[in-house]
């Protein structure tokens, strides 16, 4: 027997995943030449229990537009939800609102490799 609510949580995994699949493929094509020849990764997407709502990390290469960058897509995030909607619209009842994080992940392996150098 199942625990209460695993099967909601694999609903969200699976629409997580998802989302994060369809964000990739829209970040994408709107190609490096919309956000000043920055490539944008989706690294992890988590979305709230009744999927409304969207978090979506991202990570901006190279590293100095990431503020910029981040700046942009939070302002685009509207266009960039109708896209993603008519990627999922067979999937999903109602588009999750999207809301967008910078993972910093990398720039803090990053800077951990260069103190373990010195």
């Amino acid at each position: 027997m199942k625990a209460p609510g695993a099967e909601s949580n694999t609903r969200q995994l699976k629409v997580a995943r998802q989302i994060q699949k369809d964000l990739s493929v829209i970040f994408q094509e709107k190609g490096m030449t919309q956000y000043g020849g920055a490539m944008i990764s989706v690294v992890h997407v988590r979305i709230s229990p009744d999927l409304s709502v969207a978090h979506a990390w991202i990570s901006v290469f190279p590293s100095e537009k990431t503020q910029e960058v981040l700046q942009q897509v939070q302002e685009q995030s509207r266009s960039i939800r109708g896209e993603l909607g008519r990627r999922v619209a067979r999937q999903l009842r109602i588009v999750p609102d999207l809301v967008f994080f910078l993972d910093d992940s990398l720039d803090y392996a990053q800077h951990i490799d260069e103190l373990l150098k010195k």
